[in-house]
């Protein structure tokens, strides 16, 4: 008789439960309604345009991989190789000087210090576009006030050129790799270093073979982000160098405006794929070095 009472009672808790549970999933409809119009869409779009060719004479369109084509080919393609190799020696410049200052900031005892460098990078990371071009080109231009007090220009100086550009591309990256870093930095043991120097090993031992191991993931996805930011930057080379510096996000900009050839709109949408294949590279390679580090430092 307890049993059959024990069973009754159980089956209206367990029916309200799963009638619970329903609100929960229907509050993810809107978010994944918005996901699919704000993204899905665009993306269809591109694809579309990327594989169509329209006729100038008659005015008929035709699936083709003519665009693609074009888009690897001559100045796309510079332009294409221009931007990796910029944003690949950004990205390791910055994984390197961001790295020891994320240290620094870990070790250090000060709370209010680590948090106004945290606060600052936060804002430094998302700063770029017009504004940080003018107040690089203010102070490091060609008549801008360090270049005019120090001499810059005898030596050889130039803004307005690639390692201009890598320079203050590592204005917002170095913030970005120091926010990307810190939580692998704090998840590193106190225990391991003791152990190391209680074995014998020095600091640098240590770091060459416990922690920098153990970061190994989180650097090289803190870099492939950084990878990606630099990647798809576009108002602050736009302003600043132009065409001085053969980037596809600039050549997107041109085709689509018709500077130099009209009727590029559907190469511009290739030239888009082309980056949007790259982001996901780069993402498939974040991904997974995200999860190793995080079963590390979680352990």
């Amino acid at each position: 008789m307890t049993a059959t009472l024990t069973r009754a009672d159980t089956a209206p808790v367990a029916s309200v439960k799963r009638r619970r549970r329903a609100p929960g999933w229907l509050a993810v409809v809107p978010l994944l309604v918005f996901t699919a119009v704000a993204f899905g869409v665009p993306a269809v779009a591109v694809v579309n345009g990327a594989f169509t060719v329209k006729d100038a004479a008659t005015g008929a369109t035709a699936h083709s991989l003519s665009n693609l084509t074009t888009s690897l080919q001559g100045p796309y393609l510079t332009a294409l190789l221009g931007s990796v190799k910029l944003s690949a020696v950004s990205a390791v410049l910055a994984a390197l000087l961001g790295l020891p200052l994320a240290q620094a900031v870990v070790s250090s005892r000060s709370g209010a210090l680590r948090q106004a460098v945290l606060t600052a990078s936060g804002v430094l990371a998302n700063f770029g576009g017009v504004p940080l071009a003018f107040a690089f080109v203010a102070t490091l231009g060609n008549a801008g006030v360090l270049t005019t007090h120090l001499g810059l220009a005898k030596h050889g100086w130039s803004l307005y050129g690639f390692w201009g550009l890598v320079l203050v591309y590592l204005y917002f990256l170095i913030p970005l790799m120091v926010l990307t870093i810190t939580p692998a930095l704090d998840g590193l043991r106190a225990q391991w270093r003791e152990a190391a120097l209680n074995n014998g090993a020095t600091g640098v031992q240590y770091w060459r073979h416990v922690a920098l191991p153990v970061l190994a993931p989180s650097l090289l996805g803190g870099f492939v982000l950084l990878f990606g930011s630099a990647f798809a930057a576009y108002a602050t080379a736009a302003a600043m160098v132009g065409s001085a510096v053969p980037l596809v996000t600039l050549q997107i900009s041109d085709a689509l405006s018709g500077n130099v050839l009209t009727g590029q709109e559907n190469v511009a949408l290739a030239l888009s794929l082309d980056m949007v294949l790259v982001a996901g590279v780069v993402m498939a390679v974040y991904l997974p070095l995200q999860r190793r580090s995080a079963r590390w430092l979680d352990a």
